[in-house]
């Protein structure tokens, strides 16, 4: 369809805009539970950490059981499943420090 009028052009152009309104207004919204709550990022870095404990204990008490030893292993072991949990706990924090500041950035680019 070839359309020469100028007039018959504007009618096509506001046509557009309404179907490019219209398939905007249909879009999906961003889900608010999508996003981390500050409880949520706690649960996950204590959980983070239990879980290194958990898994140095369990690697001690095995090799104290093995060995037949006193509990050095494990002691050895906790401490080390310490030290992984809170290494994990800081690079989960850095991730989210980079998404927010992401967001931030974005939302500044916007205004």
């Amino acid at each position: 369809m070839r359309v020469t009028e100028p007039d018959q052009k504007e009618q096509m152009q506001r046509l557009h805009d309404r179907i490019e309104a219209a398939k905007r207004a249909q879009d999906p919204k961003p889900r608010v539970d999508e996003h981390y709550s500050a409880a949520n990022l706690a649960w996950r870095m204590v959980i983070e950490l239990v879980a290194g404990l958990g898994i140095g204990f369990g690697i001690g008490y095995g090799l104290d059981v093995l060995f037949g030893t006193i509990p050095i292993f494990m002691m050895l072991f906790t401490l080390l499943g310490l030290a992984a949990g809170i290494k994990t706990m800081m690079r989960s924090a850095k991730e989210i420090e980079a998404e927010k500041l992401a967001e931030e950035a974005e939302k500044n680019e916007r205004n």
